[in-house]
């Protein structure tokens, strides 16, 4: 599999929201520097599980539509929506944010990420 086929099956998946799934995609080593309009953070292994825990208990379901995604050797650069149902309404889709994400591959598993998200 391609690194951007790899990328690809992440987003496709429920990993935003379920740590079990984003474990099989997310290197030991992993380093996130994540700029939001909250500001800057910076997220490890252990900080992406429990957010991914978090979001599970507020959100039934997680739906991302790429709409730009460009490789080049073990980097893929990502530009996406996310998209979430809530448990109080899981019959309405909800814009979460508009991601920015660039993604190095090490190991086959996600390694380095550097992210800009804005809320819309």
């Amino acid at each position: 599999m391609s690194a951007k086929d790899f990328v690809k099956a992440f987003y496709k998946s429920d990993a935003l929201i379920d740590s079990t799934i984003l474990k099989e995609f997310i290197h030991p080593e992993i380093v996130i520097d994540w700029y939001s309009t909250e500001g800057y953070v910076q997220m490890n292994y252990n900080s992406l599980i429990n957010l991914a825990d978090e979001l599970h208990k507020a959100y039934v379901r997680s739906k991302v539509r790429i709409s730009h995604i460009i490789e080049e050797d073990n980097l893929i650069s990502v530009r996406y929506s996310h998209f979430v149902k809530t448990i109080e309404n899981p019959r309405e889709e909800m814009l979460l944010a508009h991601f920015m994400m660039i993604w190095e591959i090490k190991d086959d598993k996600l390694y380095r990420g550097y992210q800009m998200s804005q809320v819309s």
